[in-house]
């Protein structure tokens, strides 16, 4: 993409002549930049209006999702200089977590930072873009089917023919496998699973409820009042920075690392579609690659944060942490084979399940059969862990 300056012309060096050719190069050249100063006059006059987008976000304003959705806008915002701005509202602003997608359809926002499985309801495929089935692939799996794979033709798809809504959107952001949660005793069989009031979002609701646990849904911000009244036992969220951030440690001191029910997820970035269709493609381009960029940094901060905040868990507020046993995956994939059955009856469902394990076969056999074994070298260097 060419960058363009503020007065909206891109600056070239040029070399004059001598002699002769000299005085014709400045006779002939004061005349070409005059005319072309008044062709470009008109446009510059339009392009310096500033094209401003309200969108919100799904978070509070201490949840390191907030910052995530505060660095895509800065992208953008620095990117697209003065000629496109988005104003971020927290969480909450406008309308409430769970009805962003709804209040960008209907034009109340120009966009929302949300994820796919917050609106799953009004189609379960959704969730396939987020808090789908666990094939052996992580998060970056799927943003590589989303980008490479046909995924963004399949999101286009439900939204435009399936569910005719006035929205486009983009993935960002791979979100690491997130752990089974907080407790109040270590969960070491699925049997200890029912019965259990126990919060999540998305499809593995579907998948915890086939396990026997009496699911709650409830955005980030409501969850641990929610515990603290009794209306749910256990919950997970996402990830150690959010957890603590929002005091799981105040309320468990019982954190199971490792789970099936939500391997990968991301970010799901949406505008209202035609507003957005009404932008320069420039525009809707730095929209899009500003996605890309902010799905990388937040891989790097994650990485920095997550870990940080995970041995803060252990070392400062006395959490203990449990690796979830290998048979409750076992059981975990036993009930996604259970749930699936019942989802592939739905076309578009099954269209989206067929494309995704074609990629997750393919990618997942060159690096299963490619990759280290990060465990072996982590225990020789630092012992096991």
């Amino acid at each position: 993409m060419s960058m363009i300056g503020k007065d909206g012309l891109e600056g070239k060096a040029v070399d004059a002549p001598a002699g002769k050719s000299r005085r014709k190069f400045l006779s002939g050249g004061v005349a070409a930049v005059a005319g072309a100063a008044t062709m470009v006059s008109m446009p510059n006059v339009s392009r310096a209006q500033t094209t401003t987008l309200k969108i919100q976000g799904a978070w509070g304003a201490k949840d390191i999702f907030n910052e995530f959705a505060e660095d895509y806008v800065r992208r953008v915002n620095e990117m697209a200089g003065n000629r496109l701005r988005i104003d971020y509202l927290l969480g909450g602003s406008v309308v409430k977590p769970f009805s962003v997608h709804d209040a960008v359809h209907s034009g109340i926002l120009d966009g929302g930072h949300t994820v796919a499985a917050y609106w799953y309801g009004k189609h379960k495929a959704a969730s396939l873009f987020g808090s789908g089935p666990a094939w052996g692939w992580d998060a970056n799996h799927m943003l590589g089917w989303f980008y490479y794979g046909g995924g963004d033709k399949l999101y286009a798809e439900l939204m435009d023919n399936v569910l005719g809504l006035n929205i486009v959107g983009f993935l960002s952001g791979p979100m690491p496998t997130q752990p089974l949660g907080w407790f109040r005793k270590p969960i070491e069989s699925a049997d200890q699973m029912r019965g259990l009031k126990y919060r999540t979002v998305g499809l593995a609701a579907d998948l915890m409820q086939a396990m026997g646990a009496a699911v709650t849904q409830l955005p980030g911000g409501e969850i641990i009042p929610a515990l603290e009244r009794g209306v749910i036992d256990a919950f997970e969220y996402n990830n150690p920075t959010s957890d603590r951030r929002f005091g799981a440690q105040d309320v468990s001191k019982v954190y199971m690392m490792g789970s099936y029910h939500q391997a990968m997820e991301a970010f799901e970035i949406i505008f209202n579609k035609a507003k957005y269709n009404a932008l320069p493609k420039e525009h809707q381009a730095v929209l899009r690659y500003a996605a890309e960029a902010a799905s990388s940094d937040m891989s790097w901060k994650a990485q920095d944060n997550y870990s940080r905040d995970l041995q803060a868990l252990i070392e400062k507020d006395g959490v203990t942490i449990h690796r979830t046993p290998q048979s409750v995956m076992e059981a975990q994939l036993e009930a996604w084979d259970k749930i699936l059955v019942s989802l592939v009856k739905d076309p578009f469902f099954a269209k989206c399940v067929d494309s995704q394990k074609a990629w997750a076969q393919r990618v997942g056999f060159y690096e299963l059969n490619n990759r280290q074994d990060m465990e072996l070298a982590y225990n020789h260097f630092f012992g096991k862990a």
